[in-house]
């Protein structure tokens, strides 16, 4: 019998819950002043979205308004965006204007590291952008964009772009190519002295390198010092990445021995000096460590394989550290 009271009780505050949550669902918010905009950047979910909307005074409770979301199963149907409030919303209206993706701005994110393949298919997932750069070449596309060079390789700053729906793809990239050329000119005026670079399309190659070789960010200016140690006393770089670039598509995760003896254009194994590009979109942070490195004695450095290197100044030293942490 007091199971049998147990198990009604919860169905009648289930109910209570239930009526609870839909008359709220249904209740207009109170929204001041009017118009607002709320930006929901890249990355955020349910529960994120519902504390920064109390935090900016759209919502009372963020509690009410998760709970309510969760029980519509609207976690997966965020869409990212800037999106304006002009007029008082109920939490059900909210959250249909956020799953239909009701923006005033939308954005695309180029994330440090990326390659130019990622940029384009990142560009083809914008369903508010107009694709003009999808039958270009990169010849063409370098000219839309009002850049000098021919490879569109690295030009880009990593950052988030926000843009009005039904802009083209051409002006997200024209603004990413001259910041990029902002950051690297800005970078390249209070460049260390005595640096082997002719031109700063050189350290934006450099840049790329180190970008992808760590992603431990106190370690730029080092690793930048030892490729430019190397640089100067001839040396090849030999450097991974470079190489995986050079194998294009084909690189399935595994670098393998014949990658390493095949020669390309972008093996620093076979080749001695930089790639011809970039290799990435490299970080304003990896740029400053290209143009800044650190002084150093160092000509190599090893994985530790937790993201952080061991650097020696000569081969024994090296092969030591070789042997303990890559045998």
């Amino acid at each position: 019998m007091r199971i049998k009271r147990l198990a009604i009780l919860a169905i009648l505050l289930g109910l209570a819950g239930a009526g609870g949550l839909a008359w709220y669902g249904n209740q207009p918010l109170r929204i001041e002043p009017l118009p607002k905009t709320i930006n929901v950047a890249p990355g955020t979910h349910l529960r994120s979205l519902s504390a920064m909307l109390e935090r900016e005074g759209v919502i009372g409770n963020a509690q009410a308004f998760w709970l309510l979301g969760r029980v519509l199963g609207k976690a997966g149907t965020l869409k990212i965006g800037v999106y304006t409030l002009d007029r008082p919303l109920t939490p059900l209206e909210l959250y249909a204007k956020i799953q239909r993706g009701d923006v005033s701005q939308a954005m695309v994110q180029f994330i440090e590291g990326w390659n130019w393949r990622d940029v384009r298919a990142m560009l083809a997932a914008q369903p508010m952008l107009k694709h003009d750069s999808a039958g270009m070449s990169n010849a063409e596309l370098m000219q839309a964009i009002g850049a000098e060079e021919s490879h569109p390789e690295g030009l880009l700053f990593p950052d988030t772009y926000f843009y009005a729906p039904h802009t083209s793809d051409i002006q997200v990239l024209r603004r990413a190519y001259r910041l990029q050329h902002e950051k690297l000119m800005a970078a390249w005026e209070v460049r260390s002295a005595g640096l082997p670079y002719r031109t700063p399309y050189e350290a934006l190659i450099m840049a790329s390198i180190v970008e992808k070789e760590t992603g431990a960010a106190f370690e730029r200016p080092q690793i930048a010092g030892v490729f430019l140690n190397r640089l100067r006393l001839g040396m090849r770089l030999q450097t991974d990445p470079t190489v995986i670039y050079g194998v294009g598509e084909r690189f399935d995760g595994n670098l393998r021995k014949v990658d390493l003896q095949r020669d390309t254009p972008y093996n620093t194994y076979t080749r001695a000096g930089l790639p011809p590009t970039p290799i990435a979109m490299p970080s304003e942070a990896a740029i400053r460590a290209a143009l800044n490195p650190a002084r150093t004695d160092a000509l190599y450095f090893v994985s530790r394989g937790d993201g952080t290197h061991v650097f020696s100044s000569n081969l024994a030293a090296h092969n030591r550290a070789v042997n303990r942490y890559q045998r």
